[in-house]
């Protein structure tokens, strides 16, 4: 058995985290949980894959961060097509692209800012070519 890989962060909206990367990046949502303890949140991704993100909310508000620019949750997006199309589903939803610190993220994707201000970038290097 392979693992899992689990990213797991508080969020201030979780229903504003929900739209962006389920709406927005098309994640599915694989389980939803109220009230468990005091906490409440979801967990997206692809059934089957490796990786799951899961995002809470609970009983004392999530800390504001300051993430530093290059803290990026990069998804590689191979299939040109996919790629467009979450491009698009989070530009028609209003999130504008922002500049990446590091260059060589402007060169292979697009970088976008979730809901509590982490950045995101969609990778598809070969929409250059």
């Amino acid at each position: 058995m392979a693992p899992t890989l689990r990213i797991a962060r508080p969020t201030a909206d979780l229903v504003a985290i929900l739209a962006f990367y389920g709406e927005g990046l098309g994640l599915d949502l694989l389980f939803r949980f109220e009230d468990h303890d005091g906490f409440s949140g979801v967990m997206l991704g692809e059934p089957g894959a490796a990786y799951h993100f899961e995002f809470t909310t609970g009983p004392r508000p999530a800390t504001p961060l300051a993430p530093d620019p290059d803290d990026l949750i990069v998804f590689y997006l191979p299939n040109g097509e996919a790629w467009r199309a979450a491009v698009e589903r989070l530009r028609t939803r209003g999130h504008a692209p922002v500049a990446p610190a590091n260059p060589y993220w402007a060169e292979r994707g697009v970088t976008f800012l979730d809901p509590d201000g982490r950045r995101v970038v969609l990778e598809n290097d070969a929409w250059r070519r």
